[in-house]
């Protein structure tokens, strides 16, 4: 896991610089780039279009599962599965015990106000982690103790990294769903037609 995460990070430098040049590029001078910022705007950005996929699919087809496979997660369950990972992840970079410890959301919630609740939920817990973070903080080593007991030492951005990146792999999951039922996800969104510049 440490050297998938430091290839992401690797991966990753090269577009937060040559997004933040461009910015400065175009506001005048900005703050230099770092990896901690640009982590936190690809979370911030994936949350949004997690939430908004919530509220766009009614809650009839909740429970709408791809194919007829009993351990493919319905809809609902795609963003419980979420919340469980953020609150845990989140709670290792934050050094705090999982508030979220011993329940499975996605068994033990039923109707759209209860997914999406658990969701955003997990998400204000995880944006205190996201917004203090730094590329120093980022860099400390955390002790972290796995479920099964077993002791690992991580640095405090790669537990981060790991959940954007589940988050990331499980909206391509939400996606499929939504696309079985000609909804539009929030990232597929037709962009507002920019307005032409006064001269």
């Amino acid at each position: 896991m440490t050297k998938l995460s430091l290839l992401v990070i690797a991966a990753l430098l090269p577009a937060a610089t040559a997004g933040a040049q461009n910015a400065q590029s175009q506001q005048g001078p900005q703050q230099p780039p770092t990896v901690a910022a640009y982590v936190r705007t690809r979370y911030m950005s994936r949350k949004g279009e997690i939430v908004r996929s919530a509220g766009k699919m009614p809650e009839e087809f909740y429970g709408l599962r791809p194919g007829q496979q009993e351990e493919v997660r319905t809809f609902g369950q795609h963003l419980a599965h979420i919340a469980n990972f953020n609150f845990l992840w989140c709670s290792q970079a934050r050094g705090e015990k999982n508030p979220n410890a011993g329940i499975n959301l996605e068994k033990a919630l039923h109707t759209k106000a209860e997914f999406t609740k658990a969701l955003e939920d997990s998400f204000a817990y995880c944006d205190v982690a996201y917004n203090a973070l730094t590329d120093a903080s980022g860099a400390e080593i955390l002790n972290i103790t796995q479920e099964n007991g077993r002791q690992q030492q991580l640095p405090r951005i790669n537990l981060l990294i790991l959940n954007l990146g589940h988050n990331d792999e499980v909206y391509g999951s939400i996606v499929t769903t939504m696309r079985i039922k000609n909804i539009v996800p929030p990232a597929s969104e037709p962009r507002p037609a920019q307005q032409p510049q006064q001269k």
